[in-house]
């Protein structure tokens, strides 16, 4: 089904790197996360997991259905991904690591904006729909990270 969607089709390939990026960063968060607040924001960190995963999933069945081949490896999420991971240290306290979170949150909040511009200039209204969709969740989580971090 190529429906010659080129920009469309790059801006989804970059949201399935940026959300493999970005699970990987809450992943790191939810291991290395100690003190205050860690029984309640680790098993959070696994809900924010979930979603961004849901989305990774929907974005990449998308860009397949028209025409697009998603990135699949580490190696390509990593490269292609604008989200930047360090290996983690245990010397970064849970506020600093949730202003990480919020941070990428906030990036891909941007994306799937620009994501949503995209496809609609190029009058793709199922791709518009999962973007509003994702930025929705997005935007509701940078809310609960604001709020928690005062």
């Amino acid at each position: 089904v190529s429906m010659s969607k080129e920009k469309t089709q790059e801006v989804l390939n970059q949201t399935v790197a940026d959300l493999s990026q970005a699970a990987a960063l809450v992943h790191q968060t939810h291991w290395y996360m100690r003190g205050s607040g860690f029984l309640t924001l680790h098993p959070k960190m696994d809900e924010f997991m979930d979603g961004l995963n849901e989305h990774l999933d929907e974005f990449a069945e998308r860009l397949i259905t028209i025409g697009g081949s998603p990135v699949s490896t580490l190696k390509e999420f990593d490269e292609k991904s604008k989200i930047e991971l360090q290996p983690a240290t245990w010397d970064k306290s849970m506020s600093e690591r949730l202003h990480g979170v919020l941070d990428t949150y906030k990036y891909l909040a941007k994306l799937f904006q620009e994501g949503m511009d995209i496809a609609e200039s190029e009058n793709d209204a199922v791709t518009v729909d999962l973007y509003t969709v994702a930025l929705g969740d997005v935007e509701k989580t940078i809310w609960m990270l604001e709020a928690e971090l005062g």
